[in-house]
């Protein structure tokens, strides 16, 4: 579970901090003699307007940690730009990004000590070093998922004029949390899970005698316990003697 949790869990995460739908919003713009240019190019779209005529076009802004895109509905023009302006110098979303980027690189240590650790070669994991993958794992998702609750809280406040309340470019843009949000939440969940699953590693079976072959006093895998007991209402851990 938790060998399978943990990778999954990195790769919604990193889909979610680079992918520009963090959030989005529609707003409408009315554009008359001074939308030449705009109104050219949506001709070529099959979307122009009669000339000297008014025509309102629906704009669709999105903004991720990294970039900000937008598009104007039904049609293929889109343009994407690294984030600027107060939305870039927001200390939230700087807090978000630092706090995304921790749980990225701790996630992936963690993968890599659990796989060290399981060793699914050979007869007997190193239980201690794939428990400690699975700590990391989930502070990884724990890292990700303050990241996502400091963005959703302050959502529709990210790059706001606080002296005047509202965008600095869209006034009358009314954001909303969009995919990259439910693709981090999923992702950070199944960190957790799975660290947690790798978590139990720290707990060492009770090792009684070797069922399969009486010669041996002890199984392999628990030369190393303290007690060695032979009572039947033991658990037995079962390897290949």
């Amino acid at each position: 579970m938790g060998i399978v949790f943990a990778p999954l869990g990195l790769v919604l995460v990193f889909t979610a901090a680079i992918t520009p739908q963090w959030r989005e919003g529609k707003a409408r713009l009315n554009i008359g003699g001074s939308g030449f240019l705009l109104r050219t190019g949506l001709k070529g779209q099959g979307m122009g307007a009669r000339s000297g005529s008014a025509e309102a076009l629906l704009l669709l802004r999105s903004d991720g940690l990294w970039e900000s895109c937008l598009q104007v509905e039904q049609s293929e023009l889109k343009q994407c730009w690294p984030v600027s302006g107060l939305y870039q110098r927001d200390s939230r979303v700087r807090l978000v990004q630092g706090l995304v980027l921790s749980s990225l690189f701790l996630c992936g240590i963690g993968i890599l000590l659990a796989c060290i650790g399981v060793r699914c070669w050979m007869d007997l994991p190193l239980r201690r070093v794939a428990a400690s993958g699975g700590l990391l794992v989930v502070v990884a998702g724990l890292l990700s998922l303050a990241g996502l609750g400091v963005y959703t809280h302050n959502l529709r406040r990210l790059g706001m004029d606080p002296s005047r309340g509202v965008s600095n470019r869209f006034p009358q843009l009314n954001l909303n949390a969009a995919g990259s949000l439910y693709f981090g939440w999923l992702g950070s969940c199944l960190q957790v899970l799975g660290g947690s699953a790798l978590l139990f590693s720290f707990k060492r079976p009770r090792c009684p005698a070797c069922p399969s072959r009486q010669e041996q006093s002890v199984c392999p895998a628990c030369r190393s316990c303290p007690e060695v007991t032979s009572k039947t209402d033991v658990d037995v851990y079962e390897v290949s003697c």
